[in-house]
């Protein structure tokens, strides 16, 4: 039986356990969800991205950007079959509200309701990006408003039950003393509760760290870089992915009136271009015989950015990108929204059964621990023996330990320890940090060889407690990789 079946069985059994009691309705919801798409929370400090960060991952301008009551709210977008918008209220059943669109992001109008008056917004909106997760809009960590701070705290870190999401996505433009607070709040040591293996941090707003230089992205990723190493950012998210939320926004919903726009630029001489965006000064109000006015121009900056303007002009200018279509796939990878997607798919989506079934076996727990009935402790034994002898919450466990720093030993045994049990991504070649295209015998070869390393370590007698226990988990990866080989005959 799958990992998400025997969850599914045992929440099944706690519907019964706790049946006539306010709890069933809240297990029978786990049970539901575990078919649902992966939930991803958006957290981060006040003016991180986080909104635009989610239009581009959605591809829609979708999530409003400004600064209005909305974006006070927690906010749910969903894949839907129609266009809706549901308020979720302190008091009294939910509430469809209206809303408007045009050319731009949803403008919903809450009525007679405060934002105080709201739990959280449910938006659904047909889209396929959304059809695998749901992404959730949380407001800005360490705004002036506690109260709309606090939102976000009792959404990823409630005092005494589980968070919604699965998974955590945390803007970061330099790490913040609140960030740390914040991240630790969800971190827990066990792995049936939201630790690094299901957080990302991004460090956003990634083209300013140039001050939106052409090779902005550059030293962006070479900070992102660093602070995927350091020891201290380790122990609260899995990797730091560089980000320019705005120029993936604006790439992934490019149009041909912009296009046309910025080939104008494009076609300036090479001097007079580079002093037209020099500042924002200069490029709102100099060179009138560029044909564009200063409203057009305010608003190819509010979408693109200086950086964003520079890099589409030389783009154009060098003949990399001859369309709009082209222009778009260009500034998506350069973004690194084509990274970050990668990562989401390899971190996140390939380990959405794990990240679902520990969400599940998480509330559970709390259940059976906070309204405990005559059988709760045949459930909580079954929750215990299902973390216990599922692979998958083994290698989190590893994983989780290696990032605490409580795991050690050579760098390189470590960073091979760390790619077999899943750190980089969970498919075989990941694990086995082998090309995408890697042939079958190459596979199989190199499954084989780590075995033999690992079955070596978790039996040498040198070998510290902690390795041993991470090499005999690294050793039934090593096997479960060449299990699911298909049979040469």
């Amino acid at each position: 039986m799958s990992l998400i079946d025997r969850t599914r069985d045992v929440l099944g059994q706690a519907v019964e356990v706790y049946r006539g009691t306010p709890d069933a309705a809240r297990l029978a919801a786990l049970r539901d969800r575990l078919d649902d798409p992966l939930r991803v929370a958006i957290a981060g400090r006040v003016k991180a991205g986080k909104s635009t960060l989610l239009n581009a991952l959605v591809g829609e301008r979708l999530a409003p950007t400004d600064a209005g009551e909305c974006t006070r709210i927690v906010t749910w977008y969903a894949d839907g079959h129609s266009y809706q918008v549901l308020a979720r209220t302190n008091q009294g059943p939910p509430r469809q509200l209206r809303f408007s669109r045009d050319d731009g992001a949803i403008e919903i109008d809450l009525g007679d309701l405060g934002v105080d008056d709201v739990a959280q917004l449910e938006v659904s909106w047909p889209a396929q990006s959304l059809r695998t997760v749901t992404l959730i809009d949380t407001p800005g960590i360490g705004s002036l408003s506690e109260q709309t701070s606090r939102r976000s705290w009792d959404l990823l870190a409630p005092d005494d039950e589980e968070t919604p999401a699965d998974a955590v996505l945390y803007l970061m433009r330099h790490l913040h003393s609140n960030d740390v607070d914040f991240l630790r709040a969800f971190h827990d040591v066990e792995v049936s509760r939201p630790n690094p293996v299901n957080a990302i941090g991004i460090l956003s707003r990634a083209d300013e760290i140039a001050v939106g230089r052409l090779d902005a992205m550059a030293s962006a990723r070479r900070v992102a870089a660093r602070l995927s190493t350091d020891p201290s950012v380790r122990q609260l998210v899995q990797s730091v992915v560089p980000v320019a939320g705005l120029l993936a926004e604006t790439a992934a919903t490019l149009t041909e009136t912009e296009f046309a726009r910025l080939r104008r630029i494009s076609e300036l001489p090479v001097a007079q271009a580079e002093q037209l965006l020099l500042t924002v000064d200069r490029f709102v109000q100099a060179q009138p015989e560029l044909g564009l006015t200063s409203m057009e121009r305010e608003a190819l900056l509010f979408r693109f950015g200086l950086f964003g303007l520079r890099l589409s002009a030389a783009l154009l200018r060098h003949g990399t990108c001859a369309t709009a279509t082209e222009l778009s796939r260009e500034l998506t990878e350069r973004s690194g929204l084509g990274q970050l997607r990668e990562v989401l798919g390899s971190l996140f989506l390939d380990r959405r059964e794990v990240l679902k079934s520990r969400s599940a076996l998480l509330a559970l727990a709390e259940v059976t621990r906070g309204n405990p009935r005559p059988d709760s402790a045949y459930l909580a034994g079954a929750v215990e023996e299902i973390i216990a002898s599922a692979h998958p919450f083994n290698e989190l466990r590893v994983l989780s330990s290696l990032r605490a720093g409580w795991v050690t030993g050579k760098p390189d045994v470590v960073a091979e320890l760390e790619r077999l049990i899943g750190g980089a991504g969970i498919a075989v070649h990941q694990r086995l940090r082998l090309a995408p295209d890697a042939s079958d015998a190459e596979l199989d070869a190199a499954a084989h060889a780590a075995l033999a390393r690992w079955q070596r370590r978790a039996e040498n007698p040198l070998t510290s407690a902690e390795l041993v226990v991470a090499a005999r988990v690294a050793v039934r990866s090593c096997e479960g990789m060449i299990a699911q080989r298909p049979r040469r005959r």
